[in-house]
């Protein structure tokens, strides 16, 4: 961090995330639910998808793009499932609901499964299996999202970065998470690293000649434009494995559209014909799986916790001297925020302020 970066106490940074959503008009409710989660993203140490995304909620909501009020139909219906229309609400509420539909219905037949279209970005796909997790179920979340992923051999941007979620409790003191986009690196990241001002690492992204792209700023404009595109995990071509990323990241948009007659690759750039902006019409799947209908609950979770207990004990490479489990870094992480704040760099604070200084929020008296 540079010597400008400061830090901020997480419980004030979500209060003043709750209400800029409010001062968009959300209501009190729903900004507490999405507040949550994009405190949550901070916590964990996911930088791009906390306080760092509030001026793109905020700019979306003011746009027109997100509505404010979010109107939660549901469309289909079975005891195991549902098909839910948005229509075009605040994802992270849309997530929320989604999700607690779908525990509801493990809860009583053992399985549930909610598809959603017509949604907005919903903050860490990771939230929502935890969801289900403080249940004592196994939860699962997919999303697609605006292209910028190009399939194997191509150079257009054409899926989203369809990251896949999966949690599951264990008998440690944190659960087991695995959250991840099907791309070698996420959108958000690249901002990132454009707000402190870095590189993007090469390998991650390539323009219309096949070759790595590096300027953060750069990338990010080719990507609306269409003159870069990320690579999917596993990197360009098959060699390194890089068809199975795409092939995951096709699953998520099937899982994200399909199921629910829900809007796909192009059609989800918010970008009408005319180049005006519109809904982004993003589509979701979670589902919940109740632990109990197939073993007792403890037992799983031992279970479990023995399995990750033996991929950390097993031999290290030269040189390491720790293995890690999916989660267990952005547990540490959390523990550590909480004492010490959530680090803000120079470029946020201006974003921070222009939020602030807009919806006359006063009473928050920033360090910068």
């Amino acid at each position: 961090m540079t010597e400008k970066t400061c830090y901020i106490a997480w419980d004030v940074l979500r209060a003043f995330m709750r209400d800029v959503l409010v001062g968009c008009g959300v209501p009190a409710d729903d900004a507490e639910i999405s507040a949550d989660i994009l405190i949550a993203s901070d916590l964990r140490g996911i930088e791009s998808h906390g306080i760092g995304r509030l001026k793109m909620y905020y700019d979306r909501l003011k746009n027109g793009q997100h509505l404010p009020v979010t109107h939660f139909e549901i469309v289909r219906e079975s005891p195991a499932t549902a098909t839910v229309d948005a229509h075009h609400g605040v994802g992270m509420v849309v997530g929320y609901r989604a999700m607690k539909l779908a525990i509801e219905k493990a809860r009583s037949v053992g399985m549930g499964s909610v598809a959603v279209r017509n949604s907005t970005h919903f903050g860490i796909d990771g939230y929502y299996p935890l969801m289900a997790v403080q249940e004592g179920m196994i939860g699962m979340s997919f999303t697609n999202a605006r292209p910028s992923i190009a399939p194997t051999f191509g150079v257009q941007p054409m899926l989203g970065t369809n990251p896949i979620a999966f949690g599951c409790p264990t008998d440690e003191p944190f659960p087991f998470l695995f959250d991840a986009a099907t791309s070698i690196t996420q959108r958000g990241k690249i901002e990132t690293l454009e707000r402190k001002e870095l590189p993007t690492p090469a390998g991650w992204v390539i323009g219309q000649d096949g070759n790595f792209l590096t300027d953060s700023s750069a990338i990010l404009t080719g990507l609306t434009r269409e003159t870069a595109a990320l690579l999917p995990l596993g990197g360009a071509g098959e060699e390194l494995g890089g068809h199975k990323g795409y092939g995951l990241a096709t699953m998520v948009e099937i899982l994200s559209s399909a199921l629910q007659s829900g809007a796909f690759l192009h059609q989800l750039t918010g970008i009408a014909p005319d180049g005006s902006k519109t809904h982004f019409r993003i589509g979701h799947f979670f589902m919940a799986i109740n632990i109990e209908s197939f073993v007792p609950l403890e037992e799983f979770k031992h279970n479990v916790g023995e399995v990750l207990r033996a991929l950390r004990a097993s031999r290290k490479a030269p040189g390491q001297t720790r293995i890690y489990t999916a989660g267990e870094k952005e547990y540490e992480n959390e523990q550590r925020v909480r004492r010490e704040g959530v680090p803000i760099v120079p470029n946020l604070q201006k974003e921070i302020k222009i939020m602030q200084q807009e919806l006359g929020l006063t009473q928050y008296q920033f360090p910068f």
